[in-house]
């Protein structure tokens, strides 16, 4: 193997630890939607479907980013894939710069024709090597919209990381520009701030992933794989750096109407994906809940995914709720 599918293949280890997701409670559970015991509707006639791109999924769900470019990240992007096709939800490949660098051919359109399919790029990568091959990247798997990820922290940590980020917004108003499919920024465990969201906008980019603090923490993951001991003890005040999901999320709605927000970051299960959407959310993303059953088949992955419908189904029903745009007005508190 190539030191880049080295590297795919530990991320997957070391994201099924627990010990790498970030420590402390969850901000999602000191978040109440505000019941309703007088619900006035059928739980078998809550309508979950969402808009997302002009294409209608079955939820407001995305299949999250986690991996590609080895042997294994194939085989979990396969399973994913056909869970992605069978329940008609979005599904975010990891990124593609080692299956295109490599000559990899990526088979997801083979197991997921009609799905809605996300590439992604990390942003230093979007600069480096331009606009052509963030269109090779999004012609490879005919996808519906271009992730592009901001990692700064993970950068700094990772052995091979890039510390040099200057340059990046132009290209990315560049490939706003030329394009023909939407671009989606987003972090990877930092969240997104205002200040910002402000910045991506400024080049053209109207959909945001939040990815906050609150999930797999890709700090603690890249300071497992340096043994350099001045960054480890560098990086130990960082373990934790960053704004969390629930925070982002109330802050760019606050903050930005038309803004489109994806929830990401320590959602968990159906009940923290009706938390973010009643925050002010377009849709939501999971991804490590998914990484181990992926690892097994696609009807793990589906067994795994419904229940997390069906969670947001209860919610739905628990606060008098027929679809989502109901969901949207549901008050919520904090404890």
């Amino acid at each position: 193997m190539t030191s880049i599918e080295d590297r795919k293949d530990d991320h997957i280890q070391l994201a099924l630890d627990d010990n790498n997701q970030t420590s402390g409670a969850s901000a999602f559970d000191a978040l109440i939607l505000e019941h309703d015991c007088v619900p006035e509707t059928s739980l078998e006639d809550i309508d979950l479907k969402t808009n997302f791109i002009n294409h209608t999924v079955s939820a407001p769900l995305i299949i999250g980013a986690m991996t590609g470019g080895s042997n294994e990240g194939d085989l979990i992007n396969k399973n994913l894939a056909i869970a992605a096709q069978t329940l008609n939800l979005p599904l975010a490949v990891g990124s593609q710069r080692a299956a295109i660098e490599s000559g990899r051919t990526q088979k997801i359109r083979e197991y997921a024709p009609d799905a809605f399919i996300l590439g992604n790029l990390g942003a230093t990568q979007v600069r480096d090597y331009g606009v052509k091959f963030v269109r090779k990247a999004c012609e490879s798997i005919n996808a519906d919209a271009m992730v592009i990820h901001f990692n700064p922290l993970q950068e700094l940590i990772q052995p091979e990381g890039d510390k040099n980020w200057s340059g990046i917004l132009d290209v990315v108003k560049k490939c706003a520009d030329s394009l023909s499919i939407p671009i989606i920024a987003k972090e990877v465990g930092s969240g997104i701030s205002v200040f910002s969201a402000k910045k991506l906008l400024s080049a053209g980019i109207d959909w945001i992933e939040i990815a906050g603090k609150g999930g797999t923490s890709w700090a603690r993951i890249e300071l497992n794989r340096n043994p350099d001991e001045q960054i480890m003890k560098t990086a130990y005040p960082f373990l934790d750096w960053g704004m969390n999901t629930v925070s982002s999320a109330r802050l760019l709605r606050r903050n930005f109407n038309h803004l489109n927000i994806i929830g990401s970051g320590g959602v968990r299960n159906g009940l923290d994906i009706a938390k973010c959407i009643a925050l002010g959310c377009n849709l939501t993303a999971i991804a490590q809940p998914f990484l181990a059953p992926a690892r097994k088949s696609p009807e793990e992955v589906i067994s795994k995914l419904s229940i997390c419908i069906d969670q947001l189904r209860w919610a739905l029903f628990l606060t008098g709720c027929k679809n989502i745009e109901d969901l949207k007005k549901v008050k919520i508190y904090e404890e």
